[in-house]
């Protein structure tokens, strides 16, 4: 038996279960400090980006199905850390974690709850991906929950609108067809 203690990959699993920001912040100081300046942020997200559990579940995924919202706070600050990881089991994002979450509360925890997904939201999450059961997060709430279905409809529309967006060309040359030159 090892007298070495937990890891930093299961003190990180640990923080993410329990919300334990002053434990996070130890290890991403821990990171910090062992490497230059110029390569820690790169250090953190690598390090946080390759942990997984035995299920394949990063720490996003833990502190979104644990409801830790400081700590996924905490997290989405770090530089280069993947919002959107699929875990091994059942393919879900962090987001697809969340909905499930908030589907275990009661109903009148739902708006605390849904704090956890707009959380994703605003870091980037992706709420058009399907896990694999070809679900997308918003397929997975619970029907009495139009709020938080509300929610998720709203960042998949912004995101489509965001594909349709057409961008001005700065180009400043000559304008016209080809065949007005002579």
């Amino acid at each position: 038996m090892s007298d070495e203690g937990a890891s930093p990959a299961e003190q990180v699993f640990e923080a993410c279960r329990r919300n334990n920001t002053e434990l996070l912040q130890e290890i991403i100081t821990k990171i910090h400090t062992s490497s230059d300046k110029k390569s820690a942020h790169a250090k953190v997200a690598q390090f946080l980006n390759s942990v997984t559990d035995a299920l394949g579940n990063h720490c996003l995924h833990l502190a979104a199905s644990s409801g830790s919202y400081e700590v996924l706070d905490i997290l989405l600050d770090q530089e280069g850390l993947e919002v959107d990881p699929i875990d091994r089991m059942e393919r879900d994002t962090p987001l697809h974690k969340s909905v499930r979450f908030v589907n275990e509360l009661s109903k009148t925890q739902w708006e605390s709850g849904k704090t956890i997904v707009e959380l994703l939201l605003d870091a980037g999450a992706d709420p058009r991906t399907r896990n694999k059961a070809k679900l997308k997060a918003i397929e997975l709430v619970d029907p009495r929950n139009i709020d938080l279905k509300s929610t998720l409809q709203k960042a998949e529309i912004t995101l489509m609108a965001g594909d349709d967006v057409v961008h001005e060309d700065d180009d400043e040359g000559p304008t016209g067809s080809a065949s007005d030159s002579e």
